[in-house]
């Protein structure tokens, strides 16, 4: 499925997992790491994105 947005999102992907097929297709990506109990990238500051663990309890240990 092509992503009209994709252009634009890519503007605000912090993805750094450079194989991801998913870059800049958000609902795709939502729906992958949903699937895995997981969130994207864009829910991360760039220092924590890099370190791959997309899990809810590193993004509260984020943001708290």
């Amino acid at each position: 499925m092509e992503c009209p947005q994709k252009e634009k999102n890519m503007d605000m992907c912090n993805c750094t997992y450079e194989p991801c097929p998913r870059k800049g297709k958000c609902c795709e990506c939502i729906a992958y790491h949903r699937r895995s109990n997981e969130l994207p990238a864009c829910f991360f500051s760039a220092r924590t994105e890099k370190t791959y663990d997309r899990s809810f309890r590193a993004f509260i240990r984020e943001n708290s």
